[in-house]
């Protein structure tokens, strides 16, 4: 417990924080030893583009229940069809693709503000904290960990890269891990198989961090938490960093279980959207309870294996 201490003392200055969540978003206290929600954003940062023309690649609320021994990865799917409220940059609010609130905000702190927001008034659920994450930045993680295992079950090729990944499991590289997890195009799900490979990915790099004996080499622990923090802008409503890993420090990654939100294809006015399934069929419910075990039982097809 004194090294997390120290390690959080020094790596403090490494992670970016802001205000990422929308005061209407935000849960007036974090109680940790209560169920808590946090909000990841994933953002898709390009060469040549600008912060008001970013999207979010990815979208996840982490759900873990009171007693912190399981964590719920739920994937927002990008196209769903969601009222985004009017922005202080002038965006007046209007009916889109929730990824499109990133964006419609401006990208960064006030890009997720908005896109909190928009999660409340859809789902009822206020958060803990949130994390912006650079997903290119996660690149160089990925590298210091030597690389990580993903099982791939149906043979695709990037539309990105033209790189083709066969079935089965295989050691990726940074680069090549995340040109994986953004494929959804001849996948048999789309964007489904798409959600479930990056909720992997985050499984895939606890469970290397877990086998690497990071502690009997320091130079490569400093670089790794450095990497880390340098892809992080955080807000953890009021909560140390220090306190927060000593609450989570003991959620081993198979507690991880990945949650697909029950929703469906539609097309209006000749747009392809996604659209909840009545409501989200209890999901949000559950989120915002102690429930979030009894819906997972009652809801296996929503559950996918990570």
């Amino acid at each position: 417990m004194a090294g997390l201490k120290i390690l959080s003392h020094r790596y403090e200055r490494t992670v970016t924080r802001e205000q990422l969540l929308d005061p209407d978003a935000r849960r007036d206290r974090t109680d940790l030893d209560a169920a808590l929600n946090y909000l990841l954003v994933g953002s898709d940062r390009r060469a040549g583009s600008t912060a008001d023309d970013q999207r979010s690649d990815t979208i996840l609320v982490v759900h873990v229940p009171a007693g912190t021994k399981r964590a719920y990865l739920i994937s927002v799917p990008r196209d769903l069809r969601v009222a985004i409220p009017p922005a202080p940059n002038g965006w007046g609010g209007g009916s889109d693709k929730i990824n499109a609130a990133y964006e419609h905000g401006g990208g960064g702190e006030a890009g997720v503000q908005l896109l909190s927001v928009t999660l409340t008034r859809l789902t009822g659920l206020r958060f803990d904290g949130a994390a912006l994450i650079d997903f290119a930045g996660l690149r160089q993680v990925i590298d210091l960990l030597g690389g990580i295992r993903m099982c791939v079950d149906t043979a695709v090729r990037s539309i990105h890269t033209r790189t083709l990944f066969p079935v089965g499991c295989q050691q990726m590289d940074g680069a090549r891990a995340l040109d994986y997890v953004r494929q959804r195009y001849d996948l048999p799900r789309g964007d489904y198989d798409r959600q479930r490979h990056q909720q992997q990915l985050l499984r895939a790099m606890l469970d290397r961090a877990g086998e690497t004996n990071l502690r009997r080499d320091p130079v490569r622990l400093d670089r790794l938490i450095r990497a880390v923090g340098a892809s992080l802008t955080v807000d953890t409503n009021g909560v140390p960093l220090e306190e927060l890993a000593l609450t989570l420090r003991d959620l081993p990654p198979n507690a991880l279980t990945g949650v697909q939100v029950p929703s469906h294809p539609e097309t209006i006015d000749e747009v392809s959207y996604v659209v909840l399934d009545g409501g989200g069929n209890g999901l949000f419910d559950a989120a915002r309870s102690e429930r979030m075990p009894d819906w997972a039982q009652a809801n296996p097809g929503w559950i996918t294996r990570l």
